[in-house]
């Protein structure tokens, strides 16, 4: 019996949220206490980072490129706050803008050259590693006041970071879903030959789309660099995988453009909980990371039925 496409559509869209619903209650029925400002504030207190740097890496992944050099640009912006942003914000501000204007660049370069984005953003991994060492030898620098202030600000009845994140999902969906600028720059990625024919840039869309990934990335490094208050060269460099992972698990596809602003926001805050139940499962650090990829494994699984059940319905 034929399925219907939209429910294949609808279980999709659903799988993000309700796997992080899942891993909440099994959160809640472990751990009790939990299901508190505090506990949730305890347990979320990295996910802004990893939410802003899983747009990052789907803004990239729209354009059917995918960013290995995410963890290491985040570190160095992170060594940037900690640093120039602290003593001398003028100059902190410049190099951060700079930064995205070097991502505006990548893409150029990417596109123009025809090069493979895994071997380009590869060796940028390496470029922004060593300039974060240099700027920063060992773990140091300070978090200036305003931005430890922002980021740690106690809000009423919601933490922070779960008012920020659904910020981010409804900012990033407007922009890229809603807007008929959005259509264009998913459409560099979806249906390029069709965008160049109606006479839009592919080499525009793909530098904003950069640009757009430095931005977040930007951000991503300054929200970690106020929370921890200091800084240090490999400070996030796990972000490039798990940053994949919350595009891939909040519904995004490797290629086609087919993106979900609002599932990698769900996403990355499922990845960022999982850490949380593992330790609350009472297992230990050095099974995480396995315990962890298990997770992954399943709901990707998931994804994997969820998609065939969406093709026998086309």
């Amino acid at each position: 019996m034929t399925r219907s496409p939209a429910l294949a559509r609808t279980l999709r869209d659903l799988l993000p949220p309700v796997s992080l619903a899942l891993l909440l209650v099994a959160i809640f029925v472990i751990q009790p206490r939990a299901m508190s400002y505090l506990g949730l504030s305890l347990m979320l207190n990295l996910a802004l980072p990893i939410a802003l740097a899983t747009m990052a890496q789907l803004c990239v992944i729209a354009v059917n490129d995918l960013d290995l050099s995410i963890g290491g640009f985040v570190s160095f912006v992170a060594c940037i706050g900690a640093t120039l942003l602290n003593d001398a914000p003028l100059l902190g501000l410049l190099a951060l803008l700079g930064c995205i204007g070097v991502y505006a660049l990548l893409g150029a370069l990417i596109h123009l050259r025809n090069l493979p984005s895994i071997v380009v953003t590869l060796g940028m991994s390496f470029v922004w590693l060593g300039a974060a060492v240099l700027l920063l030898p060992s773990p140091g620098g300070s978090a200036p006041a305003w931005l430890s202030g922002l980021v740690k600000l106690k809000t009423p009845l919601v933490p922070l970071a779960i008012i920020a994140s659904a910020l981010l999902a409804i900012a990033g969906h407007f922009l890229l879903m809603r807007s008929s600028f959005g259509t264009v720059l998913r459409g560099a990625g979806g249906n390029a030959q069709a965008v160049q024919r109606a006479g839009w840039s592919l080499l525009r869309a793909k530098m904003t789309m950069y640009a757009l990934c430095g931005f977040f990335g930007v951000l991503s490094g300054l929200a970690l660099v106020g929370l921890t208050t200091s800084a240090d060269a490999n400070i996030a460099l796990r972000y490039t995988l798990l940053s994949i992972a919350g595009v891939i698990l909040g519904g995004g596809e490797f290629t086609g453009g087919r993106i979900s602003p609002v599932g990698a926001v769900l996403g990355a805050l499922t990845l960022t909980l999982a850490g949380s139940l593992l330790s609350f499962m009472r297992i230990s650090p050095d099974w995480q990371i396995g315990a962890q990829g298990a997770i992954l494994i399943v709901v990707l699984a998931l994804r994997a039925l969820v998609n065939r059940v969406e093709r026998q319905a086309a």
